[in-house]
This record gives C-alpha cells, structure tokens and sequence, in this order.
C-alpha cells in the first residue's frame, strides 16, 4: 500500500520541528555560551566535543533500545514521543542559563545541559530516521520520502538559520525593555526564542506520532550489545557512508559555526545583523530548493553516486570563491552569494543523498548479515551527525581563541559598536582560511574514501533487492 498524502506530510513535519531544535543548537550554542554569556571558547570547544565522544557509546546503545523496543504502539513512536519532550525542556534550559553564575559555574551548566540535549535528542532522532525502511518499499517510494524529510528537515534548519538573529534581537527588546544592553537583550531573546522553537518541535511531532504507523516487520531475535556492534563493523557499506557523512558535515559545520563571527568581527558594520539574516535567507532558501527541484531534476539525467561527486565539486568551488573575495571590498552582501549558491545547493542534496545511501546500506547489511539492523544503522547516522559538530566546534573555538574573536566593547556602546574595525587583519585571515581551507581539505577526504570504498550503485541495489525477495 502506496503512503498517502497526510502520512507525507505527518512525517515532514516532524522534519521541520526536530531540525529546527538541532539547528538552535549546532549554529548558535557555541555562540551565546562563549559570546554571549563570555565563557572561554576553549572551554566551550572541549564540553562540545566531549558530549560527541559520550554519545560515541549513547547513540548505538539507544539503536539497541529501540529495536528491542515492543508496544502496542510499535518499537518507534514511544521513543519518538519521550525524547521529543524532554529535549524540547532541555533545550529551553540550555538557552536559559543564569548570567549570574560565576565563569565555574557557566562551564559546568553549559556542560550538563549540552550533554543532557545531546542524549535526550538521540532519544527522538533514531526512531525517527529509523522508520523510513518500516514503513516504506525500497526503490523509489523510500527515496521519495527521504527526499521530502530531507527537504522538510531543510526547512527547519533554514527557518532558524534566517529568521533567530532577528528574531532574538526582536523578543529581547521586548522583554528587557527599551534600555536594556546588548547583551541582556540577546539573553532575554534567546531564551524565549528557545521556548518558542520548544514548542513548535513538540506540536509537529506528535501529528507525526498519530498519522505514521510502522508496518509489520519480521520478529527477530533481539541481539545482544557485541553482535550489534557487530553488526556495524561488518557492514562496510555503513561504515563508508558514515565516514563520508562526518568528513562533509564536519567540513559544513565549521563555516556555519563561524559565519556569524565572519558577519560581526570581518564584514562589520552597524547593520551586520540584517547582512547576516539576509545572506542566510539566500542560503536557505537555495538549500531548500536544491532538495526539492535540483535534487529531482539531476536525478533525470545522472545517478545518484555521479551526483554526489557533482555536488563535493561545487561545494570545493564555492569555498574556494569565498575565499578569493574575501579579500576585495565585501562592502556588499550580494557578492557574498556567489559562493554561497554553490555551497548551500550541494549542502542541501548532500543531505538528501547521504540519507537515501545509509538507508540502502540496511538492505546490503541484510543481504550480508541476514539481520534488517535499522535502528542500529541509523543510530549511527546521529552520532555521526553529533560528532561532527562537535569536531567542527572544536575547531571553531580554536580558531576564535587564537585570533583573539570576542567582543570586549562595553554593554553600553555595544548596539552601535563595529566590532570589526578593532579586529586585527591576521585575526580575519585566521578565520577566513578556517571557514574555507579547512572543509576543502574534508571534501576532498570525504571524495577519496567514497570513491574507493562505496559499491552500491543503483544497479547493485537492483541485485540486492531481487536477492532478498527470493529470500521470502
């Protein structure tokens, strides 16, 4: 039985909530703890990349908690539902820090909340990636609707990407009134905006929860941690795919990480906050379109592997544009979309494509394994995920401690401060290269090892389709 129109969109919905809480939290934690509140960006760097290296042993363990998972209301939506609560009051939490804490008691709160978010954010990612093989064929039904929760998902992340500076500038002047700082309206904001993301991420979950039911599967028996882990060293395919993802996401997330640094301390100005917004209105709406409309008509005329080498491509040309111009004359934000057209467009099929070959990989693992290891299988998927941000944070914190990136102006001048004009010139080319030169270096990784590991081609995934059909 073919999904129905209200199950597409139950389940893109849940895309969008989930993705704007993740985004919340990869684009702008680094910045409200270290810019906002002042805690050291070195500091801020090692919680973020400790609480990926917890989830190295939380993130499968879970996979094995769901898949051993048995209700009335299948194995996925429970987990969905619990971990879609608690990370939505965490999340308010972690954006609702005390700033009167001492600079020990800063660390610490953003060290449990962060790792707290992390785990409870598990919870409701593995099921919910997890129940695209459950519940749909293979071949084009399941591509079609990981394209959709792709491109949903992209619209979560663009929302929050576009719209939170603004919106955090807006609320905070709301409620810490109208002579209030800088720096306690961006505390009021994002606290409040946090709340309002909260919120949102719980309503469209739970009509995800009611309108997407998970198809009977094979009773199996539920295997033990060691054949588990097992299970994702011998399947090569996974592995390969999972390295691919860390090294394109890690190379993706050191430039959104600091790309509101590069609005605020590089390009400068007074009007920053509207340059920012409006280049990551640009981005988003170009990565939204290319999971909708690039995605569907390159898949007219190429496969999906030459796709994804197209897409490292443009993404290696965009950086490299980025960092040619940033050494003439940015006084003009449009000059700034060149690049971000090439980057974002690969981004957004990237996506779309590392979720569609993972999801293979469970047929090629039940080929190999004789075990349909879903959850396991895309438990991986969110550590990965996870640990990129947390290496890309690292990296990031690094950088902005060595050249020196913080805003050290009084609360009292800071609305109408350009903080670029104090920034020295080795501090902008510091983070310049490390915005550009560093993910080039990861695409480029991440082309090797896929070209040389990856074997399954839409032809192989024919073969392997037909094999376990003779299977039953």
């Amino acid at each position: 039985m073919e999904l129905r129109l209200k199950e597409k969109i139950s389940y893109g919905l849940g895309a969008v909530g989930k993705d704007m809480v993740y985004m919340l939290s990869a684009s702008y934690v680094l910045y409200y703890f270290q810019d906002v509140l002042g805690v050291n960006a070195i500091a801020m760097g090692i919680i973020l990349m400790a609480a990926r290296v917890f989830d190295a042993f939380n993130d499968p363990i879970m996979g094995i908690i769901v898949a051993k998972t048995k209700t009335k209301w299948g194995k996925f939506r429970p987990w969905l539902m619990i971990g879609t609560l608690t990370n939505a009051v965490i999340l308010f939490l972690m954006f609702a820090c005390p700033p009167s804490l001492d600079p020990k008691g800063l660390v610490a709160y953003a060290a449990v909340t962060y790792i707290l978010w992390g785990v409870t954010y598990t919870m409701m990612d593995i099921p919910y990636w997890s129940m695209i093989p459950a519940f749909t064929k293979s071949g084009k039904e399941r591509e079609g609707l990981t394209t959709l929760a792709r491109s949903c998902a992209g619209v979560g992340s663009a929302l929050v990407t576009i719209f939170t500076v603004m919106i955090v500038n807006a609320i905070g002047k709301t409620i810490a009134g109208a002579d209030a700082t800088a720096k306690q309206v961006e505390i009021a904001g994002f606290k409040w905006f946090a709340l309002l993301v909260a919120a949102l991420f719980i309503i469209f979950i739970i009509i995800t929860c009611v309108n997407i039911k998970e198809q009977a599967t094979v009773d199996m028996e539920s295997p033990s941690v060691g054949q588990m882990f097992k299970a994702l060293i011998t399947n090569d395919q996974a592995m390969t795919i999972v390295i691919a993802i860390v090294l394109i996401n890690t190379s993706i997330y050191i430039t959104s990480n600091l790309v509101i640094y590069f609005f605020k301390y590089d390009f400068g100005g007074e009007g920053w906050k509207g340059s920012y917004t409006f280049f990551n209105m640009f981005g988003g709406a170009i990565q939204i379109l290319s999971m909708m409309i690039f995605y569907p008509l390159l898949r007219k005329f190429a496969s999906n592997v030459k796709i994804f080498y197209i897409c490292l491509a443009s993404a290696i040309i965009g950086y490299g544009v980025l960092f040619a111009i940033a050494f003439i004359n940015m006084s003009n934000v449009f000059i700034l979309f060149i690049p971000g057209f090439f980057i974002f467009a690969a981004n957004g099929v990237l996506q779309v494509l590392t979720t569609v070959f993972l999801a293979n990989t469970v047929d090629y693992g039940d080929l190999k394994n004789h075990r349909r290891d879903e959850s396991v299988i895309f438990s991986m998927q969110t550590f990965v995920v996870k640990l990129a941000s947390g290496v890309a944070a690292l990296i990031a914190s690094i950088c902005l401690s060595l050249n020196n990136l913080k805003a050290e102006s009084s609360d009292e001048v800071e609305q109408a401060y350009d903080f670029a004009k104090d920034v020295a010139a080795s501090s902008k080319l510091g983070l310049r290269m490390t915005m550009t030169i560093v993910p080039i270096i990861g695409l480029f990784i991440a082309i090797v090892v896929f070209r040389k590991k990856f074997i399954l081609t839409e032809e192989k995934m024919n073969e392997i389709t037909e094999e376990l059909k003779s299977r039953k």
